[in-house]
């Protein structure tokens, strides 16, 4: 495909922490094909640990600065803060003005890679754009309801849905089988392999002495980490000694610190706050663990089988697919006596552990990314398709 010719393609995100979301869009901007796609992401906040890692041949756009460059004074920082927020909100409420910072550059196709800008994307004023929606949530989950209502208008309005999971889909069918749904596919997230093995080999400093459990993953309530305290807190005192890394920031950081120091467990539960490599954490640790309450399809499981960790994990969203219950990892429900029980096995019973290792060498078998990205470039193309033949 000629220069002239590539499908123009713009992504619209909120910005660049660390999460599951953000290594979805980065393999998408990375992997499709340049020879096709003329790539923009538009970011509302130049901000997060990930926002220098898009690729130079994507043109980069944003809003507003990040709270990086913002000032450390903290009198200034809340009026820049204040600031931003004004702006921010008078651009999206007038599209034109989004359209000056992009150049009036007139997009083939908008992506949300997620909800949060499904509004943005659906209230563009390139109406002749095909627009995409990604959906990685769980439609039922509680903290989720107050955005539910905004969720469901701005579905009808798309011309794809792209969900990251299967359950995430038909959890979406279950709770709302009368909605004028858009075409749907169902695209899982694609696994870095050889870049996963490769930063993973990174040397750590004081790496503490195993066992040792690790978790990645924001610091919210949902993640499950206060249960984990208790759990692990139980086991501490009953002489199964182990260590519990959580790697991650978030708004619970102070909440989890507090219990933390109430339980006295501030040698052996330690909250490491976000890193930028965080494989070579997981390969270090002797386990790796995700108490969460609800999940879709978790980037970081596949990252962590792909170390060949044996897994503990809530059954939730499309976990129970991606690991073999008792033979590539360990299933448990949300509850604080599951996450004792399991930690407590892998713990006294070197046999499971074994098993489970054995069964791992083979785990990249499940893996195919370039399927992913040919099934993602296939639906831009048929929607370039339709777009054209209008």
């Amino acid at each position: 495909m000629s220069e002239n010719k590539k499908i123009k393609v713009l992504f619209r995100h909120r910005s660049m922490e660390m999460g599951g979301v953000e290594k979805v869009v980065l393999s998408m901007l990375n992997n499709l094909n340049p020879d096709k796609f003329e790539l923009t992401i538009c970011l509302n906040m130049n901000q997060g640990e990930l926002r220098d890692e898009i690729p130079n041949h994507v043109k980069k756009v944003y809003f507003t600065e990040g709270k990086e460059n913002f000032s450390k004074n903290p009198f200034i920082n809340k009026l820049q803060l204040a600031r931003r927020r004004l702006k921010l909100m008078r651009i999206l409420k007038n599209p034109r003005i989004a359209d000056r910072i992009l150049g009036n550059k007139k997009f083939d196709i908008e992506i949300s890679p997620s909800y949060a800008t499904f509004s943005a994307v659906n209230n563009s004023s390139n109406k002749h754009s095909k627009k995409v929606g990604w959906f990685h949530s769980e439609i039922n989950l509680p903290a989720l309801q107050p955005a539910v209502p905004e969720i469901i208008s701005n579905f009808q309005k798309f011309d794809h849905m792209i969900y990251c999971s299967q359950r995430i889909k038909e959890m979406m069918h279950l709770y709302y089988p009368d909605l004028k749904y858009p075409a749907e596919s169902v695209v899982i997230n694609a696994i870095p392999i050889e870049e996963i093995k490769k930063k993973a080999e990174e040397k750590l400093n004081d790496f503490p002495e195993g066992p040792v459990f690790v978790s990645v993953g924001r610091l919210h309530h949902r993640k499950g980490y206060h249960k984990l305290i208790d759990a692990h807190k139980r086991l501490i005192d009953e002489g199964f000694h182990h260590t519990i890394l959580i790697l991650g920031n978030g708004e619970e950081m102070e909440n989890l610190k507090e219990q933390i120091n109430t339980n006295n467990v501030q040698d052996t539960f330690i909250l490491c706050g976000n890193k930028m490599n965080p494989y070579p954490y997981i390969k270090n640790a002797d386990y790796f663990i995700l108490p969460s309450e609800s999940e879709a399809w978790p980037l970081v499981i596949a990252e962590a089988l792909i170390l060949q960790k044996p897994i503990i994990a809530t059954d939730t969203g499309d976990v129970g697919i991606m690991i073999k219950d008792r033979e590539t990892g360990y299933l448990i429900k949300y509850e604080t006596n599951e996450m004792y029980e399991a930690m407590k096995k892998f713990l006294s019973d070197p046999e499971l552990i074994a098993r489970i290792r054995k069964n791992l060498l083979t785990i990249e078998d499940q893996f195919d990314n370039q399927k992913i990205f040919n099934t993602v470039e296939h639906i831009l193309e048929d929607l370039y398709q339709q777009k054209r033949s209008k």
